[in-house]
């Protein structure tokens, strides 16, 4: 007689290559960003007084519904997954386009989908159509699980300062953490102000904001799981931003150095930049595969989903920079001209190497989360 062994059950497997679908979202987005989001036109944007592009954020928002990717169809959202809002990212990154993503479609829209309240689910509908931003109140540079700002909630109003939240001055709604709760308040609101900073990333500002006995409504009971799930997305999803500015930076260096003549001879025929230029390459081919198996486990709401968000920051982060200064020193002269846009590329791979916690915070997580011993 026969005996048969019980097999264990095999984990799915899981699949990190784009679809078809997520790349027909990235031809129609990068098309409509080389139409409405040219490197003169951000350039100018940067020089003048409103940062924010709020034309290619009606485009993107009216026209293409992506601010409701992560949200619900039942809310008014498109209930796709965080892959396609990679994708979303990757593209913007790639244009470092001045509209507020990040903050709204990815970090306030997660924050509120961990609020179960009928408060939450109208700011959701609301930021999904694209026609409200809505903005965590916390410093940009606040890691998942980082302390909060101090803001006391008293009688249904708020006081206290908040300094470097990103994209405030494009802000229609600010979602605030207390220790009373997770609150809602309209930038229009008597006892709102928003003071721009001055920011190393021209295209992704940031401002301090103040509350002096704002109104506010209650969104959420406790704000700290809803702000660590938005925190966490925006972490594992900056990762995907990273990569479109480091596949941007490679991809015009390359062009460059194909252009550029010396002593009769393409400057990126000589051997030493083609070391170089093979070490770039090798370090996006890394951030693409910790980019894309953060916005993967977010997707399918792993248990590895904080490990995976880590991991992207620890690795992405650094090499994005090292890639953008590369880029900057391989164009020579003319990377050093404001003229020029890769001198973006840099200041916004440097913000993003210091937004939502630095490089040895993530190092730490991680090593705390696969029981890695410090040496």
């Amino acid at each position: 007689m026969s005996t048969q062994t019980a097999q264990s059950p095999q984990p799915a497997q899981r699949d990190l290559l784009y679809s078809e679908e997520e790349e027909a979202l990235r031809s129609v987005v990068r098309g409509l960003l080389a139409d409405h989001c040219d490197a003169t036109a951000v350039l100018a944007r940067t020089e003048s007084a409103e940062p924010h592009d709020r034309e290619l954020w009606k485009a993107l928002t009216d026209g293409m519904g992506l601010a409701g990717l992560l949200v619900p169809e039942e809310l008014g959202g498109q209930g796709a997954t965080h892959r396609e809002a990679a994708v979303v990212l990757e593209e913007l990154g790639r244009a470092v386009a001045p509209v507020p993503y990040l903050t709204s479609a990815v970090i306030a829209t997660e924050a509120l989908l961990a609020c179960d309240s009928d408060a939450a689910r109208e700011l959701l509908g609301m930021l999904a159509a694209g026609r409200t931003v809505g903005v965590l109140t916390v410093p940009l540079a606040t890691a998942p699980g980082g302390a909060l700002p101090d803001v006391c909630a008293q009688d249904g109003t708020l006081h206290g300062s908040v300094p470097g939240v990103a994209d405030a001055v494009a802000a229609d709604v600010f979602l605030v953490p207390t220790g009373a709760g997770l609150f809602a308040v309209d930038a229009t609101e008597d006892g709102v102000t928003v003071a721009p900073q001055t920011s190393l990333d021209l295209t992704r500002p940031l401002a301090t904001v103040t509350f002096e006995g704002a109104r506010a409504r209650a969104v959420g009971p406790e704000s700290g799981p809803a702000v660590r799930r938005g925190l966490r997305a925006g972490a594992g999803l900056l990762a995907s931003e990273q990569l479109g500015l480091a596949d941007w930076c490679l991809t015009e260096t390359v062009r460059y150095t194909k252009e550029r003549t010396q002593f009769n001879r393409p400057v990126g025929s000589f051997q030493a930049l083609k070391h170089r230029l093979a070490q770039l390459w090798l370090e996006v081919v890394n951030i693409r595969a910790a980019a894309r198996n953060a916005a993967d486990t977010l997707a399918a709401a792993s248990a590895d989903a904080d490990v995976a968000a880590a991991l992207a920051q620890a690795y992405a982060s650094p090499a994005t920079v090292h890639i953008a200064e590369e880029a900057l020193q391989l164009h020579a002269g003319i990377g050093m001209t404001w003229e020029h846009p890769v001198h973006l590329y840099l200041k916004r791979a440097k913000s993003d190497s210091l937004a939502l916690g630095s490089v040895g915070r993530h190092r730490e997580e991680l090593a705390a989360r696969v029981n890695l011993p410090a040496p």
